[in-house]
């Protein structure tokens, strides 16, 4: 008999909590708790028109109660949906994300409060969630399965605090248009085992171990694309679907792969829990999972526990000679290799700030370990960054950083692909064209799979005077990296022109500008193209975006720096840009 004052019942439970709130809170404790206040009302209305009732609202979490999972969990998708509308209105560092869980379960009532065992499967499955995601036990999956059209992938069993069994939980796919760009045409799949690596979700809760996750997610892709006999997609595509929920079918296609590797990394002072799974895009069954609970001092043979996971799992045999032990003997400081993966962050956002702060982070990394080659790669690069975009105040003296860094690389690791590939860029300019093709071509055998490699060996063909061969090049590239940066299509455009293919170089042109309007060298291919086509009016507008983007913008400074083997093709280049009316 049920105490007095007590009543138990059977529920579906809501349980929602923000994701990274004390971070806001710090940040900006009024704004938090504004934005809070106005999303709990917005919430509270969704759950009253799906006949739920707010239990309870304790700091950043909000309770509430169901007669029916179907009710439950339609008022998760749509709690979902619309904060997700309302977030771009907020700076995207004071977005507001809710993580949901949902169970049905026995819970005891007092006063309107529910207590019990019920209450905290649906708060513990909640904290299985992803930022703006929904997880749902497997007694609210039975009972929805079959009623509401939505996807749902299967989590496994999973630990709860102070439940004795493992919970099944299930995530909750809703039908959403999500703004992931798309490849330019549908992708076959490859004649070898196909991956793509997606970011793995940084779970400590703090967003400045973002670097973390996202470090540990590239180095996992550095290491399996140096496997001959696989093919695997480059970051920078992979990286799009970063904080979005995504299906692994969606990702499979879009990217033309049959596999993905997603998991998820915990942090904590000295520990840190990595989870990997490995799953088949086509049929969505999981092929391997694991969970790694150890030192921090262990990432490095984490990584290579993973990668050799992957390898048998899909049944690749290596070639003789390829390693597998990817951070065997590179540095065994934790503190350096944290520093190398912050530098990392920086260094990808491709900001003139943001590559500064890069170099340092780098330069302290080689402080710690000097005998740790990556970071000495990444710094040489930072150094030609600044010459690329204009940011260096002394080219030569950055040009010669950037070189003498490089060669210190190889001293250190002769295997650093990216290291001979800033080499091949460094003879172009010095206009020693065999070597800068010799380097590139280094580049590509030590990473078949490094998009970059082949992207920069096709610029260097380009320029050398085998537009045919950099097509091809900047092709593979683009097949390895669906969807590109802009400047691969830079690259392509401007072979393309040199083989008379205006209206292709046009097409790659707009591409990259729908990516960033502001890239002055694809403003200026894109003029010249125009104007090799006669297109004058077309030529006349791009030459205008030109001299928007570079106001002192000269032909015979384009004339002087570009590193073309061949005089006539920069006559050629020269004439169009003159005759669309951009100053000598």
């Amino acid at each position: 008999m049920a105490e007095e004052g007590f009543k138990r019942k059977l529920t579906a439970i809501l349980s929602a909590d923000v994701k990274g709130y004390s971070r806001l809170m710090d940040d900006d404790e009024e704004a938090t708790i504004r934005t809070l206040t106005d999303y709990r009302e917005a919430m509270r209305n969704i759950i009253q028109q799906h006949r739920g009732r707010v239990v309870d609202t304790t700091g950043d979490n909000l309770l509430a109660e169901f007669t029916s999972a179907v009710d439950a969990v339609n008022c998760s998708v749509e709690i979902q949906r619309e904060l997700s509308e309302r977030n771009p209105e907020l700076p995207y560092e004071r977005r507001m994300e809710f993580r949901i869980g949902v169970n049905v379960g026995d819970v005891v009532e007092e006063e309107g409060r529910i207590y019990g065992d019920g209450v905290n499967i649906a708060a513990r499955v909640e904290g299985l969630a992803e930022a703006g995601g929904i997880c749902i036990t497997g007694r609210v999956y039975d009972q929805v399965e079959n009623k509401l059209h939505f996807e749902y992938e299967y989590k496994g069993g999973q630990a709860v605090k102070n439940i004795s069994k493992p919970v099944r939980v299930y995530r909750v796919w809703a039908k959403s248009n999500i703004d992931i760009p798309s490849a330019e045409t549908e992708l076959e799949l490859p004649d070898k085992p196909s991956i793509a690596v997606l970011p793995f979700v940084n779970m400590s809760g703090d967003p400045s171990q973002e670097y973390f996750s996202d470090g540990l997610t590239e180095q996992i892709i550095n290491g399996i694309s140096k496997i001959r006999n696989l093919f695997v997609i480059a970051r920078n595509s992979t990286f799009t679907y970063k904080g979005k929920a995504v299906k692994v079918q969606q990702v499979g296609q879009e990217l033309g792969v049959r596999y993905v590797l997603e998991g998820s990394v915990q942090k904590s002072g000295e520990r840190v829990r990595i989870t990997a799974q490995l799953i088949d895009a086509k049929t969505g069954h999981h092929l391997w999972s694991e969970n790694f609970d150890r030192d921090l001092i262990d990432i490095f043979a984490i990584q290579d526990e993973i990668t050799i996971k992957v390898i048998d799992a899909l049944h690749v045999k290596l070639i003789e000679g390829e390693q597998w032990h990817q951070w065997e003997g590179l540095t065994n400081n934790i503190n350096a290799f944290n520093k190398h993966l912050q530098g990392m962050e920086y260094f990808y956002r491709l900001k003139e700030g943001d590559n500064s702060q890069a170099r340092k982070l780098f330069e302290e990394a080689i402080r710690l370990d000097s005998k740790f080659a990556s970071p000495h790669a990444l710094l040489a690069w930072t150094h030609l960054i600044d010459i690329y975009f204009g940011w260096s105040k002394s080219p030569i003296e950055s040009f010669e950083l950037a070189e003498k860094l490089a060669e210190k690389t190889l001293e250190l690791d002769d295997s650093i692909d990216f290291a001979y590939t800033l080499l091949s860029q460094i003879y172009l300019f010095k206009r020693q064209y065999d070597r800068a093709i010799e380097e590139g071509e280094r580049a590509v055998a030590l990473n078949p799979n490094g998009a970059h490699a082949y992207a920069f060996l096709g610029l260097i063909l380009h320029f050398s005077g085998r537009p045919e061969d950099a097509i091809a090049s900047v092709k593979k590239a683009i097949r390895l990296n669906p969807i590109p940066p802009d400047f691969y299509l830079g690259f392509l455009a401007q072979a393309y022109r040199l083989t008379g293919k205006y209206e292709e170089a046009i097409k790659a042109c707009k591409r990259a500008l729908d990516q960033n309007p502001d890239n002055l060298i694809v403003q200026a291919i894109l003029t010249a193209c125009c104007s090799m086509l006669g297109n004058d009016k077309e030529a006349r507008k791009a030459a205008s975006e030109v001299l928007r983007i570079h106001p002192k913008f000269s032909i015979a400074y384009v004339a002087k720096t570009l590193p073309y083997k061949n005089q006539s093709d920069i006559d050629h280049y020269v004439e169009a840009l003159s005759k669309a009316g951009l100053p000598e």
